[in-house]
């Protein structure tokens, strides 16, 4: 069963996630040949003062 973590700042809106969930899926199994119901998508919204990029906090 594959799974597919994405890691971003809070801010998407349930229909955003919604259709993010549907694209990955279906790339993932466009991609693979696998079947969309063995794929999970999990989106962990992680807060700016989390993230940090070269170096420097973003939050």
């Amino acid at each position: 069963m594959p799974l597919i973590q994405i890691s971003q700042t809070p801010g998407l809106s349930a229909d955003q996630k919604r259709a993010t969930i549907e694209a990955v899926t279906r790339a993932y199994c466009e991609a693979t040949g696998k079947n969309q119901s063995a794929v999970w998508v999990v989106i962990n919204e992680v807060p700016r003062e989390q993230w940090g990029v070269g170096g420097t906090p973003l939050g």
